[in-house]
């Protein structure tokens, strides 16, 4: 919960906690792992007139003074089609859709002033939930089984199954 308030606190737009973040955390919890270390806390946001990477650092530099001991990734969505050689996103869930793993594409944000949290899931919850990792055909099969290797995720998570 510490992690969503700096998030607030940031106000960036369409913002989301998202990714790696958020699925470790579902897996941790099916599998009955409580305190595993974090790898980073992705924070995503879409800002289409500032594309600047070193304005992404300057959001981290921003949390790690409000919480140090939390390691921040902040990444704009609407540059994220440049280094993926992708035709721009128009949204935060838009470029999720081109992640290489279908369970990595899910965020949460939470809404102010009536502190709902509002999830965005471009391909559902289920195989989350039931321990599936899916590759999303829209990237190529080889940098799937790359980052599945090299995340060591079926040792990580031995109910991992591969859909």
């Amino acid at each position: 919960m510490e992690a969503i308030e700096f998030a607030v606190k940031l106000n960036l737009p369409q913002w989301l906690l998202a990714a790696g973040f958020v699925r470790d955390l579902v897996w941790d919890r099916l599998h009955d792992v409580a305190g595993q270390p974090l790898n980073d806390i992705d924070l995503i946001y879409f800002d289409a007139d500032d594309l600047s990477e070193t304005r992404e650092k300057a959001y981290e530099k921003q949390l790690e003074s409000w919480a140090p001991h939390l390691p921040w990734s902040v990444k704009n969505q609407a540059r994220m089609h440049i280094r993926n050689c992708d035709a721009p996103y128009t949204s935060c869930e838009h470029a999720m859709s081109f992640w290489p793993e279908c369970e990595t594409a899910i965020g949460v944000h939470l809404s102010r002033p009536d502190h709902r949290f509002d999830f965005v899931a471009p391909f559902g919850f289920g195989s989350l939930f039931e321990l599936k990792l899916t590759h999303n055909p829209k990237r190529e099969l080889s940098l799937f089984n790359a980052r599945k290797d090299q995340k060591a995720w079926f040792t990580r998570y031995p109910k991992l199954k591969l859909a």
